[in-house]
């Protein structure tokens, strides 16, 4: 039963929840290994000069799979692919991904050899506050990974397939066999390097890895899309489309891409350590984001491509299928921004604390992580947004607005992370907090803008605020809880017990407080766990 006053949530479109499952549980398993990865890379490197020069270099290739990857491929591939499908056009939809796979291999085997090439210069240009060893550690890091950006960008492009025909959670579970490679290198060789040359060797496992998450998905994709046959001919119409949204969602996702080696670049040049702590706190904090933002995304887009129909008849679709993924990202996403605001220690501890890495360094990331914690709904909630932009072939208003926001977390990051701190007789250290805080406020400005342009074209579309209210409230009631267990219960304790202690009655507290206030997402939640565990019994 519904509380009086509380807007009940729209019908959810079919098979949107099973398929965000689906993408969330990949993204889970991933992410629970990539979380091992950075706990292993945190005994070993703890906040150090070598830690930094890897991280530094990681963010190359990282940056060349996000922008092929989750941007370009999601925003011009899959709408057309997904789009040619539901029409049953499926021997057009196969030559469409043929053209894509050959152009992805081309100009990515192009950037390799470039990259490569240039490597000092790019190393300057992302951490230009790098020197001596430290620099040259980077140079050589940046040489052997470069190679692998080019498996892990046609791993993209299985993505994209396999995501098309609603097979989510191979093409986000592949993800896990990479990280798998680089922990078993830290343990086996962990012991036998210095920090510099373990470097060296988890760079090669990154490369070993990627051939293992390539591997894993080409049987199915060829299986889903048989006769795949590479080609350059653009005579197809829907290989010009992709080709066409290409330019603007490649410039777009560049230059949010972009606005990660800025936060790098400025790091760069606060105390040492700075950049690792940077990296391990943007690991925690786009853990909800990928959980839920993510999932949402990633499978509304394909269904939202597919819908056909009058105009008037797609933006009626659309409105329920966006108004449906907003109330699900918002109920996960409120109680993590509020956990990593009051609880981001117990967070960091439990993740990252041991070996070289202290509680210190736990606080640090905290900070940081409060910081990130201000746009963290907005960021997430525009996934969508984005998506649904996508959808209907607009790949250029989001560039607009994210070109705009890159623009104001960049000015708003150099004023809080460089000239402020000295000013106000701040540690410089803590300069990288005013990072993640100006992305997040910029992600506002983002986040007002897309909503109020896509509303014009679609019609409006907005959670309650009744709905919000019981969100925020649900999750400050529950951290005012964890805050007092961590206050009485925390001296003595391990910083794994302590976040069990802390974070179970936390989530616990918020799930209580949610299904009492009659929040469908929460009963609903609540009612498939306890129909499992009946059947179980």
């Amino acid at each position: 039963m519904t509380a009086p006053g509380q807007p009940t949530a729209p019908p959810a479109p079919a098979g949107g929840g099973r398929h965000a499952f689906l993408v969330g549980a990949g993204i889970l398993l991933s992410r629970i290994a990539g979380l091992v990865r950075q706990r292993v890379f945190a005994h070993y490197f703890g906040q150090s000069d070598a830690g930094d020069a890897f991280n530094a270099a990681f963010k190359i290739p990282n940056f060349l799979q996000n922008l092929f990857g989750e941007g370009v491929l999601s925003a011009s591939f899959i709408p057309v692919y997904s789009s040619l499908l539901a029409r049953g056009e499926e021997e057009e939809a196969r030559r469409v991904a043929g053209v894509v796979g050959s152009l992805l291999a081309l100009v990515t085997s192009a950037l390799v050899l470039a990259g490569v090439v240039v490597t000092p210069a790019l190393v300057d240009a992302i951490a230009p506050g790098f020197e001596g060893a430290k620099r040259d550690l980077a140079i050589d890091l940046v040489r052997i990974l470069f190679p692998g950006t080019g498996l892990l960008v046609l791993s993209a492009w299985c993505l994209g397939i396999l995501n098309s025909h609603r097979r989510f959670f191979v093409s986000y579970t592949a993800p896990v066999l990479w990280s798998v490679a680089m922990i078993a290198a830290m343990l086996v060789f962990g012991a036998r390097r210095d920090e510099g040359g373990l470097a060296v060797v988890l760079a090669w496992a990154s490369i070993a890895g990627a051939v293992l998450q390539l591997g894993v998905q080409v049987p199915l994709v060829l299986r889903l899309a048989g006769g795949l046959r590479p080609s350059l001919d653009l005579g197809s119409a829907g290989a010009r489309t992709v080709v066409r949204n290409f330019g603007p969602v490649f410039v777009g996702r560049g230059v949010v891409q972009i606005s990660s080696f800025v936060d790098s670049i400025l790091a760069s040049f606060l105390p040492s350590g700075a950049v690792t702590a940077l990296a391990n706190a943007q690991t925690l904090y786009t853990l909800p984001v990928s959980l839920f933002g993510m999932a949402v995304s990633a499978s509304e887009l394909p269904a939202m491509s597919s819908v056909v129909g009058a105009k008037d008849e797609i933006a009626a679709t659309l409105r329920v299928r966006l108004d449906a993924g907003l109330r699900r990202i918002a109920f996960f996403i409120v109680p993590s921004a509020i956990g990593f605001l009051a609880l981001g220690d117990v967070i960091a501890a439990a993740l990252f604390q041991t070996g070289r890495f202290s509680h210190d360094d736990a606080v640090w990331v905290w900070g940081i992580l409060a910081g990130s914690s201000i746009g963290l709904l907005v960021g997430t909630l525009g996934r969508l947004y984005a998506s649904t932009y996508y959808a209907l072939h607009d790949t250029r208003t989001p560039l607009r607005y994210a070109t705009l926001r890159v623009a104001l977390a960049t000015s708003l990051g150099y004023l809080l992370a460089i000239q402020v701190p000295p000013v106000l007789g701040i540690d410089p250290k803590w300069g990288v907090v005013g990072l993640t805080l100006s992305g997040g406020l910029a992600g506002w400005i983002e986040f007002a803008l897309l909503r109020r342009t896509l509303h014009r074209r679609i019609g409006a579309v907005a959670m309650p605020v009744s709905y919000l209210a019981s969100l925020w409230g649900a999750a400050v009631a529950a951290a005012a809880l964890g805050g007092s267990v961590k206050l009485t219960a925390g001296a003595g304790l391990s910083p794994i017990v302590l976040a069990v202690v802390v974070l179970g009655p936390y989530g616990v507290c918020y799930f209580a407080i949610t299904w009492m206030l009659g929040v469908a997402e929460s009963r609903t939640l609540i009612a498939r766990v306890t129909a499992r565990i009946s059947r179980r019994r």
